[in-house]
């Protein structure tokens, strides 16, 4: 059954290779740059490496946004986005896998009454309209100087040939990682929460975490894809709204992956951060989407005259209505899997309301008064929380997601002895290994409780200020007190 629930999202990743990697490298294909062999087996290695390399930023974005913390939701998830794809697709629209699966997440957190962290939500919103645009620009900068330096290179034509053949083969490696690297998290993402499988110890200081099989299988799904119906689909998005030339092709190819690899690259992140700039956020972005801008870029460096405006408002239209239909489509097929399959396609959670919660929340902006005549109250699932909440008149989701996060009710027992042979050195500073050190035995009912007792120990666990240099140093430390949350959880 673990392998069965892992198909739907094995399909996805077959879907990605079979489509998206089918535009990155066809204009190589179709000029006889490289042959398809050859573009086969340079994107397979580099998609996989994205994958394993880059993975975690836009999963974590992902995770964020819903917990899907039963394997049956998983596979409902990840089967609502490809039916979405599919019957989208049938009808011509031009889909993103991308925004499929966020809208099945979201039908998710509906069903199952868990809020929705509408700051993630905002950060793919906007991101979705700034991949596009983003890949405009880069496409139009791209094409230009590719044209000035063919108008006054004075190498030979062979050479020039060369050039081309050797730019293409970066072209599809850093396009193929980029993919592998942002839209790992569509594949599979859902599935790391409810992971079938544990950690794989290679040598004490070689692990292999159940995230990083997930990353594989979807990584080895993709490459699949790559192999059995790429070719057929080397026909670019763009050719349908500007007809474009190899040179043109290959420049809106590198502008769409130079927009994936900016919305996943840690490295960029902490670069920006570190001379004091906003970074961007670590999202799923679509190739399609980016690939659309990016040729609508070329076409206006072109003068514009010959873009297909009627193409454009298609999809725009499909962007709008595959999300909307994603969440529908989850939200039918959550209610058969459970109430006709007798599947569990979410666990239920348990949540209390008492003194140190409601001053926890208070701490995080939510308004307490409604708690006022409130005893200390415990509750078996998110629907009966919700409910309980909805009474006392909390409507608005932030705070629905700041309560929910407040009042759920985890395990954690602290030992020294095991932090002691997990914690890297390489990792951890010495006062924040120490810290963990002196919790032992100690347990907590609530991740914040131990995340303060960590703070109380050392300020080492406590964030910098709120500045754009300090910004990936504090993304640090919050994935480093997810590790000993991690580490400590009763499970």
């Amino acid at each position: 059954m673990i392998w069965f629930y892992l198909t739907s999202g094995l399909f996805l990743g077959w879907s990605v290779g079979a489509n998206d990697m089918g535009n990155i490298f066809g204009s190589a294909l179709s000029t006889k740059m490289l042959r398809f062999s050859a573009a086969a087996v340079l994107s397979s290695v580099f998609v996989v490496l994205g994958a394993m390399i880059t993975g975690f930023g836009t999963t974590r974005t992902l995770g964020s946004l819903g917990d899907v913390n039963a394997i049956a939701g998983s596979f409902t998830v990840a089967l609502s986005t490809a039916l979405t794809v599919f019957l989208l697709i049938k009808r011509g629209l031009v889909v993103s896998v991308s925004q499929a699966i966020i809208g099945a997440i979201i039908g998710w957190n509906i069903f199952t009454s868990s809020p929705t962290d509408y700051r993630s939500l905002a950060q793919i919103l906007v991101s979705w309209i700034m991949s596009p645009f983003l890949a405009g620009l880069f496409s139009f900068v791209y094409y230009y100087l590719l044209m000035q330096f063919l108008k006054r290179s004075k190498t030979h034509l062979l050479e020039i040939d060369y050039y081309m053949k050797a730019f293409a083969v970066f072209v599809i490696a850093f396009g193929a990682y980029s993919l592998g690297a942002n839209n790992i998290a569509n594949v599979v993402g859902v599935f790391v929460s409810s992971s079938p499988f544990s950690d794989i110890s290679i040598t004490s200081d070689i692990i292999i975490s159940p995230a990083h099989q997930l990353f594989f299988l979807g990584a080895v799904s993709i490459v699949v894809g790559i192999y059995t119906y790429s070719r057929n689909t080397t026909e670019t998005v763009g050719k349908r709204i500007f007809k474009l030339t190899p040179i043109s092709s290959l420049a809106s190819i590198f502008g769409a992956s130079t927009v994936l690899f900016l919305f996943s690259s840690t490295t960029v992140e902490k670069l920006l951060n570190g001379i004091g700039l906003p970074s961007f956020p670590l999202v799923p972005v679509s190739i399609t989407q980016a690939i659309v801008g990016a040729v609508i870029g070329i076409g206006f460096a072109k003068g514009g005259r010959y873009i297909n405006y009627k193409i454009l408002g298609k999809i725009g239209i499909g962007w709008i209505i595959t999300p909307l239909a994603s969440g529908i489509i989850c939200l039918v097929l959550l209610f058969i899997m459970q109430n006709v399959f007798n599947r569990e396609v979410y666990t239920a959670l348990k949540f209390e309301i008492n003194r140190p919660v409601i001053r926890q929340i208070e701490k995080w902006g939510v308004p307490t008064g409604n708690f006022t005549n409130i005893k200390d109250t415990a509750f078996e699932s998110q629907q009966e929380f919700r409910g309980f909440l909805t009474k006392l008149g909390y409507d608005k989701e932030e705070y629905m997601f700041r309560i929910f996060k407040g009042a759920k009710v985890e395990y954690f027992h602290a030992d020294s002895n095991y932090a002691k042979e997990k914690m890297n050195p390489n990792v951890f500073t010495q006062g924040q290994i120490n810290s963990i050190k002196q919790m032992h035995n100690e347990t907590f009912r609530h991740k914040w409780m131990l995340y303060e007792r960590m703070k109380s120990l050392s300020d080492e666990w406590n964030d910098l200020p709120r500045i754009p240099q300090n910004e990936y140093l504090n993304k640090e430390l919050e994935e480093k007190r997810e590790t000993v949350c991690d580490m400590f959880r009763v499970k």
